[in-house]
């Protein structure tokens, strides 16, 4: 059966509804009772002001806060809200990559004290918001661990992960931070061999810090795992392929290969930290280090607007959502816990896309390099507008 048929038609451009919900069950808040965090993956100094931030953490359940390059460039840039911050710290003396970091600073700060109640009641298992290093450093691990610890030691809140782009490069960075007791959010990751080297890095710093007999039991970590944007990579190339084969026939992989890479990464992910081989570093405090699904939002307007929350709804894990999901699934969602129907099926349209002649692990590839490339061109703008704002 072709993936999209098995969704309802996407409604994202309708008007979301902030009501409580009305029937007294939040699908939102069941995500958690089932084992799912939501966590809320954008950020800006107006919600923060306006309160808006503080009535998605208590009335529709969210559980944390992500932020990159391009929620910040949009957030600065597309409004006046940091116009009178930026001015001021300009005439202080400050550049450009000095007033980013101040900005980014004040809001995440300001985040993660409103989630700091939620982060104590959760044995500091959510209640995180996560700060990215500058883009620049992706394939640079010694500058990333530099910055990481810097940034985390000027907010010196301990619900804070510091985000790290799952390069080839960033095991190193990765272990490092973690054995140092900096809470890290690997992020841009896309198949199963990005996951399983950056799990195996979280596992090498704990093991690192135990060794110095320092406390696990507060290092916390999350594999953020890019979903919708390895169906728009691969159904472009199925589409591509049928064109030349006219016989090939992409009616059961379009809109089915992000759901199934994640439900494969997700057993590796339960493989990993099992009790067998994680046992030990569990029973000395140790966390797992949960999967987080990320880029959540869909971007194919004929899939569901919820796709890739409710086909992915599992134990342990995290889902980030952009405010459009968060209202679409407040509105519609059903939950229930899926992550794990239909894995058998799962592998066999991967491996059938592999005999259509599209390797996922390279097309996984291609997404990450032009991820980091995008976070360095929203990193650039927003560089550049803050330059504009700072003539005084």
């Amino acid at each position: 059966m072709n993936c999209a048929e098995e969704v309802t038609p996407n409604t994202q451009n309708s008007s979301p509804k902030h009501e409580i919900y009305p029937s007294g069950m939040n699908p939102l808040k069941e995500l958690y009772n089932l084992g799912q965090s939501p966590w809320y993956d954008n950020i800006e100094r107006r919600i923060l002001k306006n309160g808006e931030l503080t009535r998605l953490i208590e009335e529709y359940g969210i559980k944390g806060v992500t932020t990159n390059p391009s929620i910040f460039e949009k957030a600065i840039s597309n409004s006046s809200e940091y116009d009178s911050h930026i001015k001021d710290l300009a005439r202080q003396g400050n550049g450009a990559y000095d007033i980013y970091d101040e900005l980014t600073i004040f809001d995440v700060s300001l985040a993660a004290d409103l989630l700091r109640d939620t982060y104590e009641k959760s044995r500091w298992g959510d209640g995180y918001v996560s700060i990215e290093v500058l883009p620049e450093y992706a394939h640079l691990p010694k500058e990333t661990v530099d910055y990481a610890r810097r940034i985390f030691k000027r907010i010196n809140r301990p619900n804070i992960m510091v985000k790290v782009p799952g390069t080839k490069e960033s095991p190193e960075a990765i272990r490092t931070l973690i054995s140092e007791g900096i809470n890290v959010n690997v992020t841009l990751l896309f198949s199963v061999e990005h996951y399983e080297i950056i799990a195996k890095a979280y596992i090498e710093g704990l093991k690192e810090r135990l060794q110095r007999k320092e406390d696990l039991s507060r290092v916390c970590s999350v594999a953020s795992v890019f979903v919708s944007r390895i169906d728009s990579k691969v159904d472009k190339l199925l589409e591509e392929k049928a064109k030349v084969e006219h016989r090939f026939d992409i009616d059961n992989l379009r809109g089915c290969m992000a759901i199934a890479n994640s439900k494969i990464i997700y057993q590796y992910f339960k493989n990993i930290f099992s009790e067998n081989d994680f046992g030990f570093l569990k029973a000395k405090g140790a966390k797992i280090q949960r999967v987080l699904w990320a880029s959540t939002s869909t971007k194919n307007p004929a899939y569901s607007d919820i796709k890739y929350v409710q086909e992915l709804i599992g134990k342990d894990t995290v889902n980030t959502l952009p405010p459009e999901t968060v209202m679409a699934f407040y509105d519609h969602g059903k939950p229930r816990i899926c992550v794990e129907e239909e894995v058998g099926r799962e592998l066999k349209r991967i491996e059938e896309c592999h005999r259509a002649g599209i390797n996922l692990s390279v097309a996984c590839q291609e997404i990450q390099d032009a991820g980091v490339a995008a976070f360095q061109e929203s990193f650039d703008k927003v560089i550049s507008a803050i330059r504009q704002k700072s003539q005084v």
